[in-house]
Order: structure tokens, then sequence, then C-alpha cells
């Protein structure tokens, strides 16, 4: 069965108060092995990182500055994903984000 274990990094805790995310990584598995394949971006989250996103993550607004914006990658990361099933920590946290932010719902999460 392929599986995606996926996390993200943002900017703060709730994208209701406009809190962005700054990264995703994607490892593929199969059979809970993974395959070699991954998917990583950072994003320009187009708002200030608050210092104490920083301390968690360690990006930075300047670092940040130049990478793509999220609604530039997320079809390249739905391609991705495809129709895996998704293993993630904290998935509540992070689908919140996915799915303002791309606009989706996510039926495998």
């Amino acid at each position: 069965m392929r599986r995606i274990a996926l996390d993200t990094e943002t900017t703060g805790l709730s994208p209701l108060n406009g809190h962005r995310i700054v990264e995703i990584g994607c490892v593929e598995l199969d059979g809970n092995i993974p395959t070699g394949k991954e998917w990583h971006t950072y994003l320009n989250p187009e708002r200030d990182v608050p210092e104490a996103a920083q301390s968690v993550h360690g990006l930075s607004n300047n670092f940040l500055s130049d990478k793509p914006l999220f609604k530039d990658m997320s079809d390249e990361l739905l391609l991705f994903l495809g129709n895996a099933e998704l293993v993630i920590h904290n998935a509540k946290f992070d689908y919140k984000f996915i799915k303002r932010w791309a606009n989706i719902e996510c039926e495998n999460i």
C-alpha cells in the first residue's frame, strides 16, 4: 500500500489568523518502507514569520523571501500525493493549513 508521510512548518498556529505554511516535506512509503521518492519545498508565506515560529523551525523572513508561493506549488504537491494514504503526526493541524491554502478537501486524512 502506497503511503505518504507528510509534515509542515508554519508561521503560527491558526490559518484563520493568517498564518501560513513555510515548509512541506513528504516521503513515499510502500509497505511502510521508504521508497526513496520524496517531495519537499520551502514556501514564501507573504507575511512576517514571528520570532516564536522561527525559534521552532529556524526559517527566517530573509530565507523564505525568494521561495515559491503555496498556490504555485499546490498542484505539484497534489500530483505527488496522488491517492496515497497520508501519515501525518498531528494531522488536524497540518490538514487545516493545507485545506485553507490549497482550497481542497483531502478524503485520505
